[in-house]
């Protein structure tokens, strides 16, 4: 019998740097890789917003479309599929008699359930289960501490991984991928097959992002290559308007198009080749904030999504759940200039710039005394690039509940705008 194993893509949608289809890949005749739109994703939350809204949903389909077109360059294919994966991934091995099932693990509670409800559903058939964790940059298993002794501080995480860990170096993508000869390798859905709704793009956003690991490299290659970019990050990762104040790779790694590891092994050469300085140093820092978001949702679970955090030694300001401050808020009608025209960039675009994001949640939050839960709520649906630990994790550091030893993280927005929009422009762009 031929030995046949399955790749469940989920947040790692790349062929480059991905221990679940290398492994697969080289232990077994033929993988049979698989993507499945899980309908949990594109239902309503408990506050009303869809839980993928429209330009999240957009791309993700242009990721998903993408992993298809290089696993095909590789002589592979992608099964994609709509519908839950306890009930789909179990009909695929009966299908095609696979007998392990590779994939990256998340640490997240609603992540770990549906993996627990797959794996069940796989003993039942005697199909092995195969997990990776290959999300973050530094290896779990090499950090030098457990996770139930992970520092609650970022600060010290960060000196004691610092001086303690190695970064690993990407793993290449497969030589060549053999499918089934008889794979169904299904049908993309549509934007509105998910959620039913209709996209426009407003011409002022910062970015022209295209999902997928092509457009994710070639957007590495020419920030730091090309353009130089990096050398400068420091000084211009506070910024509001164009192409190259930051990055722009978050929504890549948000969905896996791009791992931690291979923005590191780039920064490494660039220093090598070009400079080393703040600039490259801090880009490396706040991949690791990246990484602490996720250890720490590990460590403490459903205590994430808790109004009053999981820090217990807080003690959380009383916050409404004012459905009308939150829908004045969304529209851009607070009636402070700065505040405003961010939250129209977000609603238009479905993107926000870092010190964009820092203001509008602590405006929520201080100025509103709304429930920081909501406008968490909110940025999920909304926002290209969320993922749940680190949108999580940075709301809950704004409204003083996470992972801050100060209780009181205010920002006094008339100041914040005079700093980093001196001119008005970004104001007048998204307020016209």
């Amino acid at each position: 019998m031929i030995k046949t194993k399955l790749v469940w893509f989920r947040n790692d949608l790349r062929v480059n740097d991905n221990e679940p289809l290398l492994s697969a890949v080289n232990r077994s005749e033929q993988v049979i890789p698989i993507y499945i739109f899980d309908s949990r994703h594109f239902l309503t939350t408990q506050y009303g917003f869809r839980k993928t809204g429209t330009f999240r949903a957009k791309f993700l389909i242009e990721c998903v479309e993408n992993l298809r077109q290089n696993l095909k360059a590789l002589g592979g294919n992608l099964i994609v599929r709509m519908g839950l994966p306890e009930q789909i991934i179990p009909q695929i091995c009966l299908e095609y008699q696979v007998t392990s099932v590779y994939f990256n693990r998340e640490t997240a509670p609603e992540e770990m359930e549906v993996e627990r409800l797959v794996e069940k559903e796989l003993l039942k058939l005697d199909v092995n289960w195969r997990d990776t964790y290959t999300s973050t940059l530094l290896k779990k298993s090499e950090l030098p501490f457990s996770i139930p002794r992970l520092p609650d501080v970022f600060t010290a995480f960060k000196t004691k991984v610092e001086h303690n860990c190695i970064i690993e170096t990407p793993l290449p993508s497969p030589e060549k991928i053999n499918v089934p000869a008889n794979l169904d390798a299904g049908v993309m859905p549509s934007l509105s097959q998910l959620n039913n709704t209709s996209f426009n793009v407003d011409a002022r956003r910062a970015f022209h992002f295209k999902g997928g690991e092509t457009e994710a490299l070639q957007r590495l290659h020419t920030y730091l290559w090309e353009r130089d970019a990096l050398k400068t990050y420091f000084e211009t990762r506070n910024g509001l308007v164009g192409e190259d104040y930051s990055t722009k790779l978050s929504p890549y790694l948000a969905l896996g198009c791009i791992s931690p590891r291979t923005i590191h092994a780039q920064v490494k050469r660039y220093e090598a080749e070009r400079v080393k300085n703040k600039s490259t140093y801090w880009l490396i820092f706040e991949l690791l904030w990246r990484d602490f978001f996720r250890f720490t949702m590990e460590k403490h679970k459903n205590n994430a999504f808790k109004q009053q955090g999981f820090n217990n030694a807080s003690t959380p300001k009383p916050l409404v759940s004012d459905k009308a401050l939150l829908q004045k808020w969304i529209d851009g009608q607070t009636g402070v200039r700065f505040v405003d025209a961010n939250m129209n960039e977000l609603r238009l675009s479905g993107y926000l710039s870092n010190r964009g994001r820092q203001n509008v949640a602590s405006y929520l939050v201080n100025d509103l005394n709304v429930n920081w839960m909501m406008g968490a709520d909110y940025f999920e649906s909304q926002l290209i690039d969320y993922d749940v630990y680190s949108n999580y994790g940075n709301w809950a550091y704004v409204a003083g509940v996470g992972n801050d030893p100060r209780t009181n993280r205010y920002f006094n927005i008339e100041k914040q705008a005079v700093m980093y929009d001196p001119q008005g422009a970004y104001q007048t762009l998204w307020l016209n």
